[in-house]
């Protein structure tokens, strides 16, 4: 089964692309657009009527790109909005939430720590998945502060490594085994967590199940490109600078208003 349709996918801002290489690496011949919602990053402040609506927008635009699946590559835009997503739309839409499940079922001491968005902790769907996990003592941190950074190519400055030592210091006390990271933003920041986390202390994101997820969806219901791989596109309604210099100004980045 052939469809030689784009892969949609979207973020608040450049951290979705953490995703998007992910797809990309596992399914080289689709082709790939990529919308980085920067101006209205981050979403882990907003309220769940404003993500939602944000969602819908993004959601929107890639339609009219012809669009075949949807990868939400956003923890906090999928815990708020990927049910209103998939009752609104009639494309399949793939979620990215914290994969508290491997670092739970893995765990030793039977605690993990979660690095997330306000938005994604206080999710109801954050929330479901973790009492699931009822054994396994969760300790939550909210990354005050990282997205910015990083959206404005602060990823190695001092401001960075004091937010990350504050973050990551009690979690360390507390004995988890596990990092997840709960914001397509976080695997960025993965060089610089180890050098404050202890060797034992394994880190977990998303992106590689994603990958595998987004795989398994176009070969049961959609159906892969029957190209070679082609080139993918980037857009953002921000200054391009910090995205291009994160996709290592291998891609042209497009700065559209949306």
């Amino acid at each position: 089964m052939n469809n030689n349709q784009p892969i949609g996918i979207f973020d608040s801002g450049i951290g979705g692309t953490s995703i998007w290489s992910a797809i990309h690496d596992l399914l080289p011949n689709e082709k790939t657009i990529y919308l980085a919602d920067s101006k209205n990053a981050p979403y882990g402040q907003k309220s769940k009527e404003e993500i939602v609506a944000l969602s819908m927008k993004n959601t929107d635009l890639l339609l009219k790109m012809n669009c075949k699946l949807i990868v939400v590559a956003c923890n906090t835009a999928t815990t708020n909005a990927i049910r209103e997503l998939r009752e609104k739309y009639d494309v399949p839409f793939i979620g990215i939430e914290p994969a508290i499940k491997p670092a739970a079922t893995h765990s030793k001491t039977q605690i993990i720590g979660i690095l997330a968005t306000q938005g994604t902790l206080n999710s109801e769907l954050f929330n479901k998945t973790a009492e699931m996990y009822q054994d396994t003592k969760i300790i939550e941190q909210v990354g005050h502060g990282l997205v910015q950074l990083i959206e404005n190519g602060d990823i190695n400055s001092p401001e960075m490594i004091k937010l990350l030592y504050s973050y990551l210091t009690p979690m360390i006390e507390a004995n988890i085994d596990y990092l997840v990271l709960g914001c397509s933003h976080y695997p960025y920041l993965i060089p610089q967590i180890k050098k404050i986390l202890p060797e034992h202390i394994h880190i977990i994101d998303s992106g590689e199940a994603v990958a595998k997820q987004t795989q398994k969806i176009l070969r049961e219901k959609i159906g892969f490109s029957s190209t070679k791989k082609s080139e993918p596109i980037f857009y953002v309604n921000s200054n391009p600078r910090v995205l291009t210099e994160i996709l290592e100004n291998k891609y042209t980045v497009e700065e559209i208003d949306f």
